[in-house]
């Protein structure tokens, strides 16, 4: 049997009209870093939307690139193009096999495109998945609740440090963004 892959953390927030995106940079092969600076935030749309992805790589990309065909097939109106991406991930027989989950912004909306192909508007306006989802999402509510005066992009950088310095599958390397408007 081969060694499972374990990699990341990915954390939306949306706070006071803004939103950032970040993800940590880790992907490990059982006991071991397989790598340690992962891109796992990308841009689509010149900026417009933010994704960010956790499980197998692989599987993340094929899903990338559906959702970005279905962004170019719904006039960039990402709720839709995530919908119309879960109806397909539901519906074919390959998708239902990728092990992948999404976030995805733009400056309005932020969802979760989850593994089982639903559609999810995160509560409190915080998206997490990944290994080290619940001590991004814990870290990034409290920060909401107890430092306001924060920006998006903050509490995104200070909940993925805290949940790096607890989960051994997140590391420090951090890449955040935030959707153009």
């Amino acid at each position: 049997m081969l060694p499972k892959i374990r990699s990341t953390t990915v954390l939306g927030v949306r706070h006071n009209g803004q939103i950032a995106l970040g993800a940590d940079g880790q992907a490990t092969m059982d006991k071991t870093v397989a790598k340690n600076n992962v891109r796992k935030v990308r841009q689509l749309n010149d900026g417009k939307v933010v994704t960010g992805f956790a499980g197998s790589t692989a599987d993340a990309f094929m899903l990338l690139d559906r959702f970005e065909e279905k962004l170019v097939a719904y006039g960039n109106n990402l709720k839709r193009a995530a919908i119309e991406l879960a109806k397909d991930w539901r519906k074919d027989q390959y998708l239902r096999k990728l092990e992948a989950m999404m976030v995805v912004c733009d400056k309005d909306e932020l969802l979760i495109v989850s593994g089982t192909g639903d559609v999810l508007e995160p509560d409190m306006d915080v998206a997490a998945i990944g290994s080290g989802a619940m001590y991004a999402q814990a870290a990034a509510l409290a920060l909401k609740k107890h430092a306001p005066h924060l920006t998006a992009r903050q509490m995104v950088e200070d909940a993925l440090h805290i949940a790096a310095d607890i989960c051994i599958y997140t590391n420090h390397n951090l890449i955040i963004a935030e959707p153009a408007s």
